[in-house]
C-alpha cells in the first residue's frame, strides 16, 4: 500500500506540468511605416532626462520636488504595493500548506447519559493534543499557475500604471511652469503697454487742456489705457490658478512658485526620435495593457481548470494523552494520510459560465491593448506636427511683430505731423499689442508641443525620473521589467 501511495504521488508530480489554457503570444499590432512629420533636428534623446535640456534650475529643482512629494505618485507607488503583496499570496496556492496546533483542556463526563460511568470511576479528566498537519491541493492542471501569472502581470500592469503617472507628473510640472513663464511674459507686455499709454493719455490731457487736440482723442486714449490695465487682473488671476495647481503638483500647499529663466531664454529641446513600433515598448500605457491582456488570458486558463477534478494531499501526525508527560510517547502516537479528489459531475453551467466570462475579458483586455497603441500613434503625430506646424507659425508671428514696430512707429510720426488723424495711431498700438501677445502664446505653444512629444514617445527618461522617487515600492531586486 505504501509502494502503490508513492508511486501515486510520483506520478502526480510528474504530470503536474500540465497547464490548461492558452499560452499568452503579444498581438499583431498595425504600426505605421513612419511618422507623417519629423524634424530634420531630430535625434535620439528619448532616453534622457529631458526637462533639463531647457537649462532652468528652476525647472530641474521643481521636477525632483514633484517626484518626491507628489501624493498621486505615492498613491500609485502604495497600490504598487499591494498588488506585490497580491502577487506572493496567490504563488503560494501552488506550495504546500503546513501548520500546527495543540490544545490542553479538563473534560467532565455525564454519569446519567446512555453509557453511564460505573461507580467510583472518576468523571472529570485532562486531555492534550498536539498535532503537525499539512494540505496540499497539487496544481495537475495548471490552475495556480494560471492563477499566479495572471496576479503577475496585474502587478507588472500596476507597476506600469505609476510609471505612467510619473510620465504625466513630469511633463504636467514642465507645462505648468512653462505656461507660467509664458504668463509672466504676457504680464510684462501688458503692464508696459498700459504704462506707455498712461503717458500718451497724460500728454493728451495737456494737449486737449490747451485746446491742441479734440476730446474725442482724448476719450480714445483713455479707453485704451483702461483697456490695458482691466487685462492685467485676468492674466495675474490665472498665474496664480497655475502656481496653486504646480504647488499641488510638488505635494505642497498652494503658494508661490519661485521663477528660473523668461520663456525668451529657455533653450527649446531638440526633437526625440523612433521608429512607431517603438513605442509598444516604451510607453508605459501600452505597456500597462499588454500586462492587463496578459493577466486576462491567464483567467481563462484558471477557469477552465475547474472542469477538471481537484487532487490534493493531506496529512497530519501528532499525539492525545490525558496526561501531559505521555503526549509525545510512542503509545500517543496519533496520524492519518489521504489524497483526497472531487471532480465536478454537474455545475449548472456555473464552470462554462466562468469560462465565457474569463473569454470574453480577455477580448476587452485584447481590443484595449489595440486602442491604446492606435491612440499613441495618434498622440505621437499630433504632437509632431504640432510642434511643426506651431514653429512656423512663431516665425511668422516674429516677422510680424518687427513689422507692426515698423508701424507703430511711422503712425506717431505721421500722427505728430498731422498727416492723419489719432484712428491710425490706436489701429497700429492695438495690432502691435495684440500680435505681441500672440507671439507669446505661440512661445508657449512651440515649447508644450515638444514637451508632448517627449511625453507621447515615452522612453527610458521615465525609469530615470522614477529613481528619483521617495519613496520606492518594496521589491524584489530585479523583479520588475
Amino acid at each position: 500500500m505504501h509502494k502503490l501511495f508513492l508511486t501515486c504521488i510520483l506520478f502526480l508530480l510528474l504530470t503536474g506540468c500540465m497547464t490548461v489554457g492558452p499560452d499568452y503570444q503579444r498581438p499583431e499590432v498595425e504600426t505605421p511605416e513612419t511618422w507623417r512629420f519629423e524634424s530634420e533636428e531630430a535625434r535620439e534623446l528619448g532616453d534622457t532626462s529631458w526637462w533639463e535640456r531647457f537649462q532652468d534650475p528652476v525647472l530641474n529643482d521643481l521636477v525632483e520636488t514633484a517626484l518626491q512629494g507628489n501624493k498621486n505618485l505615492r498613491i500609485a507607488t502604495a497600490r504598487v504595493e499591494e498588488f506585490f503583496g497580491r502577487y506572493f499570496s496567490t504563488r503560494g496556492d501552488q506550495y504546500p500548506f503546513a501548520d500546527a496546533g495543540g490544545s490542553a483542556y479538563r473534560q467532565g463526563v455525564t454519569e446519567e447519559g446512555p453509557n453511564p460511568i460505573p461507580p467510583g470511576v472518576d468523571t472529570t479528566y485532562n486531555q492534550y493534543e498536539a498535532f503537525l498537519g499539512g494540505t496540499w491541493e497539487i496544481d495537475f492542471w495548471g490552475k495556480y499557475r494560471r492563477a499566479s501569472e495572471s496576479a503577475q502581470a496585474e502587478l507588472f500592469s500596476t507597476e506600469e500604471a505609476r510609471r505612467t503617472v510619473v510620465q504625466t507628473l513630469v511633463s504636467a510640472v514642465a507645462l505648468t511652469y512653462i505656461e507660467i513663464r509664458a504668463l509672466d511674459k504676457e504680464l510684462e507686455i501688458t503692464r508696459r503697454t498700459a504704462e506707455t499709454r498712461k503717458v500718451t493719455l497724460d500728454l493728451f490731457q495737456l494737449r486737449f487742456n490747451e485746446g491742441i487736440i479734440a476730446e474725442v482723442d482724448l476719450a480714445q486714449a483713455e479707453a485704451e489705457y483702461e483697456e490695458a490695465l482691466a487685462r492685467i487682473p485676468s492674466v495675474e488671476l490665472s498665474i496664480a490658478k497655475l502656481e496653486h495647481a504646480l504647488s499641488v503638483f510638488l505635494g505642497q500647499n498652494p503658494g508661490p512658485i519661485p521663477r528660473g529663466l523668461t520663456i525668451d531664454k529657455l533653450v527649446l529641446p531638440a526633437v526625440p526620435q523612433g521608429m512607431p513600433s517603438d513605442l509598444l515598448e516604451r510607453r508605459p500605457d501600452i505597456r500597462q495593457a499588454e500586462q492587463q491582456l496578459v493577466a486576462a488570458n491567464a483567467q481563462i486558463g484558471v477557469a477552465k481548470s475547474l472542469y477538471f477534478p481537484t487532487i490534493s494531499l493531506t496529512g497530519a501526525f501528532g499525539g492525545v494523552s490525558t496526561d501531559l508527560s505521555d503526549l509525545f510517547s510512542g503509545s500517543a502516537k496519533q496520524w492519518n494520510v489521504g489524497a483526497p479528489v472531487t471532480v465536478p459531475i454537474f455545475s449548472a453551467g456555473r464552470i462554462g459560465g466562468e469560462v465565457k466570462a474569463a473569454e470574453a475579458s480577455q477580448k476587452q483586455a485584447l481590443e484595449t491593448y489595440l486602442l491604446t497603441a492606435q491612440n499613441a500613434f495618434r498622440e505621437v503625430a499630433d504632437a509632431l506636427i504640432d510642434r511643426t506646424k506651431t514653429g512656423e507659425r512663431l516665425e511668422a508671428l516674429g516677422r510680424q511683430v518687427k513689422a507692426l514696430q515698423k508701424y507703430d512707429r511711422l503712425a506717431w510720426m505721421r500722427y505728430d505731423e498731422g498727416y492723419t488723424s489719432y484712428l491710425e495711431v490706436l489701429d497700429a498700438e492695438r495690432s502691435l499689442f495684440n500680435v505681441e501677445l500672440s507671439y507669446v502664446s505661440s512661445q508657449n505653444a512651440l515649447f508644450r508641443a515638444t514637451v508632448n512629444i517627449y511625453k507621447t514617445m515615452g522612453g527610458n527618461w521615465v525609469k530615470a525620473a522614477e529613481n528619483t522617487v521617495t519613496p520606492q515600492p518594496v521589491m524584489e531586486a530585479g523583479f520588475f521589467p
